[in-house]
């Protein structure tokens, strides 16, 4: 009984951890300025100014912002369920020379950081003239050697006699993929797909380099626009980040369990 309660104090701990810092952003964005830069540092605002949030859609253009993340985000994320699922199919069903090696050079990208490669892409780009474009910012995102690896693992763990009745009843290797693995997959997926969004939808850098005008402009670099250089307007800014965030709390909320359940069985594949 001791050890249960220790480990519910622990979660208890890990969640004030987590939420605290959402929750200094809320209160933040219902301050003035003045009281958000003094000293002492007040926890609940004096006054809850709402009109923040009005403020914010007063000055960039956000929905502009909400419409681009949600284009690139959705193709980002479609691109990978299709490319990926394809990619770990051949790899977990398919025999050729050389497979274990190519998987393992997949692998490999995992441990080579963006920002090394960010400059040979930017010149890849713009030779192919894709600056400022949603090219740019959808194309190179449409592939992921961890989207591969995680829906390898959950391939190898549908049994492949599936796979022989299927090719008995006549189904070509497309056949199998999209009525055999597919379907049988779907947690999987779910779990890709919503890391995808969180990661498009979270992305800062690569918009930032790739974009030029607002009508390509992201929302993580639009809000950005209330950061100056010598001065930032943070209750607008936390406002700002709360409406970005919204969308992605009800994701997670509508979408956790099925989450939760990716995880867990991807852990189990062999």
């Amino acid at each position: 009984m001791n050890k249960k309660w220790l480990i519910h104090l622990v979660l208890i701990i890990g969640a004030v951890v987590m939420v605290t810092p959402f929750l200094w952003m809320v209160l933040t964005s219902l301050k003035s300025f003045g009281e958000a830069m003094q000293v002492p540092i007040t926890i609940f605002p004096e006054e809850w100014l709402v009109e923040n949030y009005l403020d914010v859609f007063a000055s960039i253009d956000m929905m502009r912002y909400y419409f681009n993340t949600l284009m690139v985000t959705l193709g980002r994320t479609l691109g990978q369920l299709i490319l990926c699922s394809l990619a770990a199919f051949a790899f977990a069903r398919m025999d050729f020379p050389g497979k274990n090696v190519i998987f393992i050079v997949v692998l490999s990208v995992l441990m080579v950081p963006m920002q090394i490669i960010l400059i040979p892409n930017y010149g890849i780009l713009t030779s192919l003239g894709w600056i400022d474009t949603f090219y740019a910012l959808i194309v190179p995102g449409m592939f992921s050697a961890f989207g591969v690896f995680l829906l390898r693992q959950f391939f190898l763990g549908i049994p492949k006699e599936l796979d022989e009745a299927a090719t008995i009843d006549g189904c070509s290797f497309f056949g199998i993929y999209w009525r055999i693995i597919l379907p049988n997959a779907t947690p999987g997926l779910i779990a890709l797909g919503i890391f995808t969004v969180l990661a498009s939808w979270n992305d800062f850098l690569w918009p930032l380099v790739m974009t030029n005008s607002e009508e390509t402009r992201m929302l993580s670099v639009g809000i950005a626009a209330f950061q100056g250089q010598y001065s930032t307007d943070y209750p607008l800014l936390m406002a700002s980040a709360v409406l970005s965030t919204i969308p992605m709390l009800i994701m997670f909320v509508l979408l956790q369990k099925h989450l939760v359940s990716g995880i867990a069985l991807q852990g189990v594949r062999r």
